[in-house]
């Protein structure tokens, strides 16, 4: 699913909110996520999951195509965690596609 898909969504099961409001509000919500990892703080939804900010060291890489090695510089990766209450509804469904053998 895409943003998009969600806000059509979310409209559809709130028809008294026009499509544009909710749109505004998916963004807000997004944003205020962001904002708050770019300052280093963690969001937590609970019964959904956790958002944090984990750094990567600098090292030493290489080019796939040359073989030539690369430094690469310090990184801050998002990181979400699945709330408890999302994994056992997860795993309470069927998953779509598998076969039982899988399963």
């Amino acid at each position: 699913m895409i943003k998009s898909e969600l806000v059509q969504r979310i409209a559809e099961h709130n028809p008294h909110l026009y499509q544009r409001d909710v749109e505004n509000i998916v963004n807000a919500i997004l944003d205020e996520i962001t904002r708050a990892l770019a300052r280093g703080d963690r969001v937590e939804l609970r019964g959904f999951g956790a958002f944090s900010v984990k750094t990567r060291d600098a090292r030493t890489g290489r080019n796939p195509r040359t073989g030539e090695t690369v430094d690469v510089s310090r990184k801050a990766v998002p990181v979400f965690k699945t709330g408890k209450e999302m994994r056992q509804r997860l795993n309470a469904a069927p998953i779509k596609g598998r076969v039982a053998a899988e399963a």
